[in-house]
């Protein structure tokens, strides 16, 4: 349809901030569209914010009870009967390689409702998804809508940093969070793919606020930068080694867990530079994968790192784990690691890759049974393989 086509041009055409009217202008004219909304989902994962600068109002969604927050989590369309008259809402998920930023919610005339105005609108939501990222270059706007709470100044630095919560292809699919959202400082994950292969890192700076987040800061933006200069593995953890040192002088030193993958192939590399704990779910056993501990980054002067080789089959889930989940007490007694952690993970099994971190983590929160500072981080990695990811969908 014409209408269709001329949106593309009017979203990359819209001031940055302007993007929910620019939306609700076109979608209003060419479906007769009475309502347009858009959420987005919070840093904590568990809450839809309204973005819908032009009507204001603070309106938070729940994701676990909603039907907005069901289509979040199917990332299929929803219909809802809309309050008055014979309108139906439409919820739609955008989500961007993976990464589930919120749901758009169009109130249609019941007689528009078609599944071919359905299925355009589905493409609408996508292509509004890539202009949110692009736009947040430039507005603040949604990253303001995000915050059920202010973040600390730590917390910005970190979520700063990250390169997203999820990410979808063929053949591999990722999800990532961190607690407490608004307060975390050390922890942090990062990936990056050129194609060929899939590097992880997941990252606990020592310390506490600003201190932590900067100390992470450089041992990740040392890592990227070795990364972006071709080098392996084990080069990315020496080079970030000393620049660690070379700032703190062994004052202060980073646990990282470094692992690529070859995508043609399976075969990965595993460098253990501290504290981060790796899990591996094949088929219905779950177990602990322990490379050979080395020195955590920046303890001593010119370290050196090896890789260890492993091989991942199709099917596997990886979990990685920071010790503010393996080593949260529970007021009964024990670590979560003794008496929880392998049954939280292997519950995950049929979650997909982005929400099984949150799972793992209100577990956590449970089992604590008390509010911590302290950061905790799940990321899962799930491999399909070459051949089962042809038929993967990624979102």
């Amino acid at each position: 349809m014409t209408e269709r086509c001329d949106l593309g041009p009017a979203l990359r055409a819209s001031l940055p901030h302007a993007l929910p009217a620019t939306l609700r202008d076109h979608l209003t004219a060419a479906y007769g569209a009475t309502s347009v909304r858009l959420y987005l989902t919070d840093y904590g994962g568990t809450v839809l914010r309204s973005c819908d600068a032009p009507e204001g109002g603070d309106v938070s969604l729940p994701v676990a009870n909603s039907p907005e927050g069901r289509a979040l989590g199917s990332q299929e369309p929803r219909e809802q009967q809309a309050p008055h008259g014979e309108a139906v809402d439409h919820h739609l998920p955008v989500t961007v390689r993976g990464d589930r930023i919120g749901i758009l919610t169009v109130r249609l005339p019941a007689a528009r409702s078609t599944p071919a105005v359905l299925d355009e609108l589905r493409q609408i939501a996508g292509q509004l998804g890539h202009e949110i990222l692009v736009a947040e270059r430039d507005t603040d706007v949604y990253q303001r809508a995000r915050r059920v709470s202010r973040l600390t100044v730590a917390a910005e630095m970190q979520w700063q940093l990250l390169p997203a919560r999820a990410c979808a292809t063929a053949q591999y699919a990722l999800g990532a969070q961190l607690e407490p959202a608004y307060a975390v400082h050390g922890d942090n994950f990062d990936w990056a793919s050129d194609g060929d292969a899939l590097t992880l890192t997941v990252t606990n700076g020592m310390g506490q606020g600003v201190e932590a987040a900067l100390l992470t800061h450089l041992a990740v933006s040392a890592m990227r930068n070795a990364r972006r200069a071709g080098a392996g593995l084990a080069d990315q953890a020496a080079l970030a080694d000393q620049a660690v040192y070379g700032h703190y002088r062994g004052a202060c030193h980073v646990s990282t867990l470094l692992l690529r993958v070859e995508l043609a192939t399976g075969r990965m590399e595993v460098v253990d530079a501290g504290s981060p704990q790796l899990w591996r779910l094949r088929g219905k056993s779950v177990e602990r994968v322990e490379p050979d501990r080395q020195l955590p980054l920046g303890m001593f002067e010119e370290s050196h790192y090896t890789a260890e080789s492993f091989t991942v089959e199709p099917g596997d889930r990886l979990l990685f784990v920071s010790d503010g989940v393996y080593e949260a007490p529970s007021p009964r007694g024990g670590t979560y690691a003794e008496r929880a952690l392998a049954r939280a993970l292997g519950a995950t099994r049929l979650l997909p890759a982005a929400m099984a971190p949150g799972a793992v983590l209100r577990d956590v929160a449970e089992y604590r049974g008390a509010e911590t500072l302290d950061d905790a981080l799940v990321l899962c990695f799930d491999w399909f393989g070459h051949a089962l990811g042809q038929a993967a969908t990624g979102g």
